[in-house]
């Protein structure tokens, strides 16, 4: 990471970003460059089941399960719309058929309105906290039963099931209403809420949780609910998830994932090619990746619409040094690979030689003189 500012400049930009975070300036959204960001570890590469050492916890007869990270607060409750990512295995092949990861797109839940064949998986998800990671192992009578499933997924007749499941977090609902059943304001009006008790999660420093408020906030919002979006709609609804895309962009630059946090930034982006915030946040991603070009074009284009701000300044100073700091390490390095270029060494006058010039210019002027009277 790059050093930060010194002296008024950085007692500007960090007065600046206390007021974001109150939702005096702008968007009202959270700014986080300056801010320490703990995140648990990251997901099982999912070529496998992960190996789990913690204790079988029985929750049924047909469903175990084992804790690969801890979570926090309440369990839902029947009815909860719970939010989670999960991929699954057949246990007797190792044979994966599902990741929800790899689509980056979490599962809606409603406890108690489970189809058939997640009846298992349901009973495990009842059983974990948000923000918990855990094995589940789930016989297959509670998962795609004697028949098997033949389309997709496929999974073979009678196949007892692993799954590796997080739950990102759940809404308490009494008549258990689904995301595609909620009308437009409902779903906007959700999303916001979350964003809002993420907001909150953050000035308390309790950043893993925050992180799931804004996830849980863009699960709101998918592709196919904004495509339906027109007129004020869609622009309430971007009011929204934009900001939490940004938040969560900041987020990731301080775990030090920045391919993540450009892909956040370039949502934005895609709506609002202008937005000063997600070029400022997608430049530094760049930046630290030693995208340097790619860098500075969004540096630049984000100090046309905002010429006075400190930051982008900083960081455009911070790119010109390092390209300089750069040009000086390739000049002494090649420098050091040809060496330096050798100066022509001064003659040495020899009397000798001086004689014997002398000589020839006498024998010279003497026969051109005989030449000249035989003439």
């Amino acid at each position: 990471m790059r050093d930060g500012p010194d002296g008024e400049e950085e007692r500007e930009i960090r007065a600046k970003e206390e007021r974001e975070i109150r939702g005096q300036d702008g968007e009202g959204e959270i700014i986080t460059e300056s801010a320490s960001f703990v995140h648990g570890e990251l997901p099982h590469d999912g070529n496998g089941p992960p190996k789990v050492d913690s204790e079988v916890e029985v929750l049924h007869e047909k469903v175990t399960k084992q804790i690969i990270k801890e979570g926090h607060g309440q369990r839902p409750s029947k009815y909860s719309t719970c939010f989670f990512h999960y991929r699954a295995w057949t246990e007797s092949t190792q044979h994966k058929f599902e990741d929800t990861w790899l689509e980056q797109r979490p599962i809606e839940l409603v406890l108690g309105k489970e189809k058939k064949e997640m009846t298992g998986l349901s009973i495990g998800v009842s059983n974990m906290k948000s923000g918990e990671r855990a094995l589940l192992h789930v016989g297959w009578e509670l998962g795609y039963g004697k028949e098997g499933n033949f389309s997709f997924p496929n999974v073979p007749p009678m196949a007892d099931i692993l799954y590796e499941v997080e739950l990102i977090g759940f809404d308490e609902t009494k008549e258990g209403k689904a995301r595609g059943d909620m009308t437009a304001e409902e779903r906007i009006g959700v999303a916001d809420r979350r964003k809002m008790d993420g907001n909150a999660l953050f000035k308390e420093e309790k950043l893993e949780e925050a992180m799931q408020q804004y996830e849980m906030a863009i699960a709101y919002m998918g592709d196919d609910f904004m495509f339906q979006l027109f007129g004020k709609y869609r622009d309430m609804a971007l009011a929204v998830k934009n900001p939490c895309h940004l938040n969560m962009a900041a987020c990731l630059i301080k775990l030090e994932h920045y391919e993540d946090a450009i892909h956040q930034c370039s949502i934005v982006l895609m709506e609002d090619e202008n937005n000063v915030k997600a070029l400022f946040r997608r430049g530094k991603a760049r930046a630290e990746l030693g995208q340097t070009d790619a860098a500075r074009e969004d540096f630049v284009k984000a100090r046309k619409f905002a010429p006075e701000d400190k930051a982008i300044a900083r960081e455009l100073r911070l790119l010109a040094e390092h390209d300089k700091a750069v040009y000086q390490k390739q000049k002494e390095l090649y420098k050091g690979l040809f060496g330096p270029r050798p100066e022509p060494k001064p003659k040495r006058n020899s009397w000798l030689i001086l004689i014997w010039q002398w000589f020839l210019a006498l024998f010279h002027r003497v026969f051109s003189g005989e030449r000249i009277k035989s003439d």
